[in-house]
């Protein structure tokens, strides 16, 4: 009810009545004056000062508005030439307090925790520099501020009110309004009404006055921010220059109707950018709850025929809090100006894993959890949570500055942390959670201490004001936890010094406070704090440094101990000392233990913290001692000894354990029944200046301002070695890459070898003058580069035994004071050292070994348009073998310069606020580190425009050092202290993404220089050295004639050539001859390189059946570096044996359709344009389509999934090739006869997979090619269905082709060569004749991919480093090469004058390849200039297949998404044929009116299909999450046409999708786990989830409530909920709801509820008893239960007991009426609503059709997995099943 009366909108100036300026405030020039344009009375804030001349509402910061109106319009003008600023308080659900600023005079973007500030942009300002005044002419405007979606966007935080307003000059404003509507200023009332606008018109007491006739946005500006205007770009708040489309009101931000144009040349990766691409409605999506911290969801949706929408909604991470960068600004720009930048890394990049650090501004502060087993403690900003037994780390993210003090409640709820940088933020966490619940300022300026009472009600803070006086406060925080803020109980101010501070066990309301010369108890009441001093006597003098309340059962003692060593006990009820005693130390040789005695003379004991327990007083001193007493003080029960000085002891609740901090970083806890010393943490007593890291031994070592070389274990973060140097300052380290050795420089100039064997220095250089600024050694460990202050380079040579000076170069490092770890690089060639200098503005490439300069450059010249002189801050070498210069700039800019030629090749602008001091690149150059100040930046380096970046801040001081581990899996930055984070994108998915990089050795990029050995003309990018072609098994010397071929003997294997072991040599061995790279006139002499064959065994095989040949045993070889190979989806499941088929013509079920495309295959589409013949794999299906009328046709045989097919060149003969079953099986190649769709011959030869299939030119032959695993070539008669030969190769191939013109000449690809084999028969005997041309080595490609033949004589071969040879095959060399791409080339194919290519970069690309036969002739002055890039698309995923017409102009082509394009050249467009989900595919759920289906899967994808099509009509897409569970509305729900779809999701979230209107309308939260079951009820005014733990939520889908759950089921994960109809009253309780859930304790629970009236009760528990399997499995099978269709009084439930059996339980007699036994536990059930039939799905690949009355039961095959899902249709005509990814949908014949 307290929002009532702000709706619809509230006047905030009239409310608070501002012309009276009681409830508000104003300051300066602030006057009341006649603005003639509005015609109303305005006010006018101005002056010089902004913040002097304002209007605040309400009058004081302790009041608040209380305002929960979502939007906020506010309606000014900016004075002309001024500038002025707008200050918003905003109050989250949390109680935190957010100020949002805008103002035209802020230049960026900046965000902290609590403070959002947006820079705005006046109509007309120039876009460069966003800070700039208003125009003379500048026009009213209504600015609405979506408050809710600017905290969740920007820091992920709930709006709850709106606190406080100030308006600064300079501006007219006439009032400020609040509403929960989203209005349209540009519409009045009367208009919407006439045209029936969707949208809710502007109020007349809002409305801008317009002229009749004229049009609103002529006069008056409206910014809407977060911006959902069509044309906004996603940076800027867009004015609207014309009438906006119509804006649909709700509670959730719109989705655009267009894209979305970007302003800037990048854009960080998390973006609260909504887009839609193509044609469709506005629409809404809700934006619910925060996801997990550091994670961004994105929610995409698809409409039918290729058009997509895409959502994407930040969630910020608390570790990033200036992370997102947004300019708010007036501005017009078209959409189509500019396009938006596509990462592909996971967003965040990054996870903090672990840190390297303890305290930061205090020592003293850690602290035991109330059960001992855990430590907090602040490692800088970051509060560390370190489980002591695992040494597990979490962390408490969010602090800006280092934290001062922490306190932990009794109970471990709340944890209250502080920050020490004036003014002190105060932090009160929810110690479980880690989230935030309150963050307010504290009046201290300086916070010296916290302490929390017992019961967590009352934290007292103790601290400085700004002249050093004490000052104490007494907060409330009872109400945190329930939403609350914390309440300023008390506030006292006094000039006495307090050291320590604690809250009283017995009474929360007393206190006491130590210090220099006092001692003070304090007490909470009235409101207020007052203190009385205690009577020390003669030791008021003391400097007294901690107290402890006693914990003996009166707890009234008080302990107050000093730095002279005295210990005072003081009755805190007598206010007076009761005993008082002098600790010295004193040893007794006889005594096992230092003996302590008390009241004697000398100097005591420095104590500088003491605890206590029950029985024992723990006392720490700055002699570095920890020492445990009795409470009698009689004597030393136990002795510890640490490094440093002792900050702070604390005694764990159970009093078994000691906690104890040295002032040198050391934290760690003695266990006193065992009497061990544990360290837990050490680390660097001030900032570290460098790391290195180290290969073999997964080591870390830093140097750091406190004198210290560390060396870490990169496992564990544990400290190995210390090595000290007190004199001397370390500055930079280097690891050698192989031996256990590192190097050190240090300040005095002195570079040091240190041994970690034997931990001692090995050698010392001193042949530097200044202090060594930067250490470098190069990959192979050879040479070691040092520089130093003065601008010395010198140059070592690294033996195994000895490091020696090789050269000296004075004057040529740039010269400075600080330690650089990026001032020096080596290349990972070894072979170039780059450096800054001589001069600040230059950089250096020298000879590595020689030191001769090849390159200097000026990066002052890279920018001519800038007005002030570059510097260089540091270089970093691109990973092999891109030969590129990173180099950070003075200006905030980095460039990457070529190295051969010095040119920039790209430039990243306004990387950071201030210049970037340290840099690395990932080894697949995926990833690009930035450092500057306290942010790290995570960059998607393979993006070339515009590449998008994360920002990771954590460090409270400079980062000095950045680097990868040598695994590529983590990221080191250091400063204040050392961060371990983990890499969510590691070189393994890396490398299997589409659109990245090759990481070949041999892959590289060319150059604009035409030079080579053999004449071949080099492109515009520089190409790589290449090593000679591997020399495979070749024999010692050449063939007789050396005219580079060899002709097939018929003798059997030599002993220098021995065939494998067992297998018999057949005539004529093929002999592989090998080429040497030479030039092009130079001849080519060929050495034998021996093959072992495989004829039949035992003569003439069998002509009928099928028949198999196994291969010969090869060595398992790695997978290649080319995604063209084939890997087969793991299955777990096995195919079920002796599954009999239904007779032909009375099968129950026909498979109608099937949903998906194979985008793990390769080469697996087959379209012949002039028969119109299609074909493709799915799983284990080859489908044969028809394009005209969509229907399918299936071919079924194999088992496993099929990798490659091939059609003969008549059209006549399909073969297929699956993959292995396992190791007893091999693959399956299928002969198929076209015109009849059967299956002629079944062929078996490899063992893994077939890579490809090639029919012959004349199609005799088939020749079979095993992938990487089988290394196998088979050769096949298709007359006789024979194997002719095979061929064992010693390296795998990637790609084959039969030449066109050449009779049996076939073209095969691989690794560094280019294999023509020649088939030669004699007489029925075919012998193989090969021969290898090694690729030249100026081409730089490492692996040739793919192949295909052009005009005679030109073959085009694709590499895996972008390239396109091509080659001419009568003279057998390679004459052109050019950069055809960025990735691998998997497909290529040639017509006449065009060329096809598709790579893994997801890009398709035409060529126009005419002028290549001239080219030909041209010889080695061919110039690649004269092949040009035609046509380019993207699509979405890597390609795998492709086929065009002869002309080119159209083609099919398929990508690993899963997705079969149809492409148009001539009219640059692609079309989506054919598309299904990328992975499993989880439920099905149908229209009521049975004209669409939905279905969900792991993709995290919703997606909606037309029934009478089975086309893709929309998709919805939420990214990083897996969609478990669906259900669509049913029909009773509201109107037919509003039909909506709930999908449940892995994070715990329910979202409710309209179909109608393509949108997401709600986003629920109500399960911590993942979703896994979901179900609407009856009315559909209901919705009924589970989870994975067991619990049912009840949801209203209309207020987004959860207002019911049960947990009965807990413990087990629910797998079905089914909600039907009852009559009231039926089962003898009321409701008309009847629904179960069953969960995977084989229970299941039947309820009757009516919702209206919020009753829900058991009707029915059923236990069943444990499966019995019959093998081992990792999991039991699901529990599945259904209501009869037929009789909703019976349930069928299957895997509910200990046999397989469907069984059917009668509500009404409450027990088991009728079994049916079934082979194997059923995974999938569904019941025919019709028909007294059901469905099962097994786990062995099998769907079984069961008849209920007789029992009678079909088995189909047709899955390649287990079948995960079956439904009906609600017409019982259709049945959909799925196994994995794959949707067939099968038609209901019988039964």
């Amino acid at each position: 009810m307290a929002r009532v009366w702000q709706h619809p909108f509230l006047n905030v100036f009239r409310q608070f009545k501002v012309d009276e300026w009681k409830r508000s405030t104003k300051e300066g020039d602030v006057a009341t004056v006649m603005d003639k344009t509005l015609k109303c009375t305005v006010y006018r804030i101005r002056g010089t000062i902004s913040a002097s001349n304002y209007i605040q509402l309400p009058k004081t910061s302790s009041q608040s508005l209380g305002l929960t109106g979502r939007y906020l319009y506010l309606l000014f003008r900016p004075l002309s030439t001024k500038h002025f600023v707008i200050h918003l308080d905003l109050s989250t659900e949390e109680s935190q307090v957010i100020r949002v600023s805008l103002s035209n005079l802020f230049k960026e973007f900046k965000s902290t925790a609590t403070w959002l500030q947006f820079p705005f942009l006046c109509e007309g300002t120039s876009r460069k520099d966003l800070a700039g005044v208003p125009p003379p002419a500048a026009r009213w405007t209504c600015l609405q501020l979506d408050l809710h979606d600017i905290l969740l966007v920007y820091l992920n935080q709930r709006y709850n009110h709106l606190k406080g307003v100030r308006l600064c000059a300079s501006l007219l404003v006439r009032s400020l309004y609040t509403s929960d509507l989203c209005f349209d200023p540009a519409v009045t009332a009367a208009e919407a009404r006439w045209a029936k606008l969707p949208v809710t018109p502007m109020p007349r007491e809002m409305a801008f006055p317009v002229p009749k006739g004229e049009n609103w946005h002529d006069h008056y500006i409206h910014i809407r921010f977060p911006s959902d205007s069509p044309a906004a770009p996603p940076k800027l708040v867009q004015r609207n220059c014309s009438p906006p489309e119509a804006d649909f009101p709700r509670h959730v931000p719109q989705l655009l109707p267009r894209p979305v144009p970007f302003c800037k040349s990048r854009q960080d990766s998390v973006s609260p950018v909504v887009q839609v691409l193509g044609p469709a409605a506005s629409g809404r999506a809700s934006s619910g709850l925060p996801a997990e911290d550091g994670l961004s969801e994105c929610s995409e949706v698809s409409i039918g025929g290729g058009s997509r929408v895409h959502r994407r909604r930040l969630l910020a991470s608390t570790k990033a809090t200036d992370r997102h960068v947004r300019n708010l600004a007036v501005e017009s720009k078209a959409p189509e100006d500019v396009t938006k930048p596509e990462s592909l890394l996971p967003d965040p990049v990054l996870r903090l894993k672990k840190v390297i650090g303890f305290g930061g501004h205090s020592t003293k502060w850690a602290l035991w959890t109330k059960d001992g087993a855990a430590v907090v403690y602040p490692c800088h900003a970051v509060i560390v949570v370190l489980c002591v037994d695992t040494r597990e780390q979490r962390f408490f993210l969010g602090h800006t500055d280092k934290v001062s003090a922490l306190a932990l409640d009794g109970s471990n709820s709340l944890l209250a942390s502080a920050q020490a940088r004036p003014h002190s933020m105060l932090r009160l966490w929810d110690f479980q959670t880690r989230s935030c619940l309150s963050l307010f300022r504290s009046p201290v300026h300086t916070v010296c201490s916290l302490s929390f009472s017992d019961s967590g009600a009352l934290l007292c803070c103790i601290g400085k004001d700004r002249h050093g006086k004490m000052v104490v406060v007494a907060w409330g925080t009872d109400q945190v936890g329930q939403g609350g803020e914390a309440v300023i109980l008390a506030k006292a101010n006094t000039d006495v010094d307090i050291q320590a501070f604690e809250i009283a066990l017995f009474n929360e309301t007393r206190m006491a406070s130590c210090g220099r010369g006092n001692v003070r108890l304090w007490r909470l009441r009235g409101g207020g704090l007052c203190s009385c001093p205690v009577d020390l006597g003669e030791h008021h003098a003391l400097e007294f440094t901690d107290l402890a309340f006693g914990k003996a059962q009166d707890g009234r003692m008080l302990y107050v101990c000093s730095r002279s060593g005295h210990i005072l006990e003081i009755d805190h009820q007598r206010m007076a000392v009761r005993c008082a005693r002098y600790l010295l130390p004193m040893e007794t040789p006889s005594s096992p233990l230092p003996q302590k005695q008390a009241f004697s003379t000398g100097p005591g004991i420095a104590i500088s913290s003491l605890s206590i327990s029950q029985a024992e007083c723990a006392v720490g001193s700055e002699d570095g001692c920890l020492r445990l007493w009795p409470l009698d003080f009689s004597s030393v029960l136990l002795e510890a000894e640490h490094e440093g000085p002792i900050s702070s002891v604390r005694l764990s609740l159970n009093g078994l354990r000691v906690l104890s901090t040295t002032s040198s970083g050391h934290l760690g806890f003695l266990d006193i029944p065992s009497r061990e010393y544990n360290v837990l943490v050490r680390s660097h007593a001030a900032p570290v200046l460098a790391l290195a890291t180290e290969c073999n031994r997964g080591q870390l070592a830093t140097v750091s301002q406190d004198h210290t070389v560390r060396v870490w274990d990169l496992a564990t973060l544990q400290q190995l070695y210390d090595f000290t140097s007190p004199e001397e300052a370390p500055c930079a380290v280097a690891f050698h890459p192989t031996q256990p050795v590192f190097f050190c420089g240090f300040g005095s100039g002195a570079v040091r070898s240190f041994s970690l064997e034997a931990t001692r220095v090995l050698e010392e250089h001193r042949c530097h003058q200044g202090a060594i600024t930067s250490l470098v050694i190069s990959p192979d460990g050879s040479l070691l580069f040092s520089a130093c202050s003065q601008g010395t380079l010198a140059q070592y040579h690294c033996a195994a035994t000895s490091c020696r000076v090789l050269r000296v170069a004075a004057n040529v490092v740039c010269r400075d004071a600080l330690p650089r770890p990026n001032a020096l690089a080596v290349s990972a060639d070894n072979r170039l050292l780059a450096f800054l200098g001589p001069f600040k503005y230059m950089v250096t490439i020298m000879d590595a070994a020689s030191l001769d300069d090849l390159l200097r450059i000026d990066v002052s010249a890279l920018d001519l348009a800038s007005s002030g002189l570059d510097s260089a801050e540091a270089v970093c070498f691109s990973p092999a073998p891109r030969s590129h210069l990173l180099v950070s700039l003075s200006s905030n800019k980095l460039v990457v310069l070529d190295v051969t030629s010095g040119r920039m090749v790209r430039e990243f602008c306004d990387m950071h606020p201030v210049s970037c001091s340290a840099l690395a690149l990932s080894s697949d150059a995926r990833l690009l580190l930035t450092a500057a100040d306290r942010a790290i930046k995570v960059w998607d380096y393979l993006t070339q425009s515009s590449p998008s970046c994360q920002v990771y801040i954590g460090h409270s001081e400079p980062v000095q050092a950045v680097a990868f581990t040598p695994d590529q899996r983590h990221l080191l930055s250091a400063g204040d202290a050392i961060f371990l984070w983990d890499v969510l994108a590691p070189p393994e998915s890396v490398r299997s993404s589409p659109g990245l990089p090759p990481t070949s050795p041999n892959a590289r990029q060319q150059e604009d220089v035409f030079s080579g050995t053999n004449g071949l003309p080099r492109c515009q990018v520089p190409v790589p050295f290449q090593a000679a072609p591997p020399q495979l098994s070749i024999c010692a010397g050449p063939l007789e004639g050396g005219d580079g071929t060899s002709s097939a003997s018929d003798e059997g294997p030599s002993e220098e050539s021995p065939s494998p072991e067992g297998l018999c040599q057949g005539p004529g061995p093929p002999l592989l001859v090998q080429k040497e790279a030479c030039g092009a006139g130079d001849r080519a002499t060929g050495v034998p390189w021996d093959l072992s064959v495989l004829p039949h065994p035992h003569g003439q095989p069998s002509k009928q059946g099928s028949w198999s040949i196994r291969g010969a045993r090869t060595q398992p070889t790695a997978r290649p570096d080319a995604y063209r190979h084939f890997t087969a989806r793991y299955k777990a499941s096995l195919l079920a044996k002796n599954v009999s088929s239904p007779p032909a013509g009375a099968e129950w079920l026909h498979l109608k359709a099937v949903v998906g495309y194979n985008g793990n295959g390769r080469a697996n589409v087959i379209w012949r344009p002039d028969t119109g013949f299609f074909a493709y794999t799915c799983g284990c299906l080859v489908v044969v389509e028809d394009l005209h009328s969509g229907s399918q046709q299936h071919w079924l045989g194999h088992s496993e999934e099929i990798s490659t097919l091939a059609l003969s060149h008549n059209a006549q003969v399909l073969a297929s090739a699956s993959g292995s079953g396992g190791a007893a099986s091999g693959c399956q190649i299928r002969i198929w006869d076209v015109p009849g769709g059967s299956c002629q011959q079944l062929l078996s030869h490899h063992r893994t997979a077939v890579q490809a299939l090639a029919f012959s030119r004349d199609d005799r032959l088939l020749v079979t090619l095993g992938d990487y695993g089988d290394r196998t070539l088979a050769l096949w008669s298709m007359a006789t269905y024979e194997l002719v030969s095979s061929t064992h190769l010693p390296e795998p191939v990637h790609d084959m082709a039969f030449s066109p013109w050449g009779a049996g000449e076939l073209a095969c690809v691989g690794q560094g060569a280019l294999t023509v084999w020649l088939l030669q028969q004699r007489g029925p005997d075919i012998s193989l004749q090969a021969h290898r041309e090694p690729i030249p080595e100026t081409v730089g490609a490492g692996e040739l991919t793919s192949l295909c033949y052009g005009a005679e004589p030109l073959l085009y071969c694709g590499s895996n480093a972008g390239q396109v040879c091509v080659w001419d095959t009568s003279a057998s060399r390679c004459f052109l090469a050019w950069e055809a791409d960025d990735g691998e080339i998997g497909v290529l194919l040639c017509s006449g004058s065009r060329l096809v290519s598709g790579s893994n970069t997801r890009r398709l690309r035409l060529w126009a390849v005419g002028a290549v036969p001239e080219l030909r002739r041209k010889g080695s002055g061919a110039r690649s200039s004269s092949v040009f890039l035609e046509r380019e698309l993207t699509l979405d995923g890597a390609i795998v297949s492709a086929v065009f017409h002869d002309s080119m102009d159209m083609g099919v082509v398929g990508t690993t998404a899963g997705t079969l394009w149809y492409v148009s050249w001539a009219e640059g467009t692609s079309t989506r044929l054919i598309s299904g989900h990328r992975s499993k595919v989880n439920e099905v759920a149908f229209s009521p009116s049975e004209s669409h289906c939905a279905t969900c899967g792991d993709d995290g994808s919703v997606r909606v299909w037309s029934l009478s099509s089975m086309e893709l009509v929309i998709q919805f897409q939420v990214l990083n999450q897996s969609c478990l569970c669906l259900a669509w509305s049913p029909p009773s729900c509201g109107r037919p046409e509003q039909q909506h779809v709930a999908a449940g999701y892995s994070d715990g979230t329910l979202r409710v999708f309209n179909i109608s209107r393509i949108s997401m309308e709600l986003k629920m939260h109500p399960h911590r786990a993942a979703l896994t079951a979901i179900a609407f009820s009856a009315d559909g005014q209901t919705i009924i989830s589970g989870d994975k733990d067991g619990l049912v939520a009840v949801s209203q889908p209309r207020t987004g409530l959860t207002f019911r759950t049960l947990s009965d089921h807990r413990g087990a994960p629910i797998s079905t909920i089914q909600s039907t109809s009852k009559e009231n009253g039926a089962f003898g309780v009321e409701g008309t709801d009847l629904w179960l859930a069953a969960s995977g304790d084989q229970r299941v629970s039947i309820w009757a509820s009516n919702w209206l009236r919020d009753c829900c009760e058991l009707v029915d528990w059923l236990s069943f008893p444990a499966p019995i399997l019959r093998e081992a499995s990792d999991c039991s099978p699901p529990s599945l239960a259904a209501f009869c269709p037929w009789d909703r009084t019976l349930l069928a439930c299957a895997g509910l007991g200990p046999h397989p059996e469907v069984v059917f339980y009668s509500l009404c007699q409450k027990q088991v009426v009728k079994k049916i036994p079934l082979p194997f536990f059923a995974v999938s059930l569904s019941l025919s609503p019709r028909a007294h039939s059901m469905a099962i799905g097994f786990a062995e690949r099998v769907l079984r059709l069961v008849d209920c009355v007789s029992g009678a039961a079909q088995d189909f095959a047709g899955h390649d997995d287990w079948v995960q899902l079956c439904r009906f249709a609600p017409s019982a005509s259709l049945l959909f099943t799925a196994a994995h990814n794959e949707i067939l949908v099968w038609e209901v014949t019988g039964c």
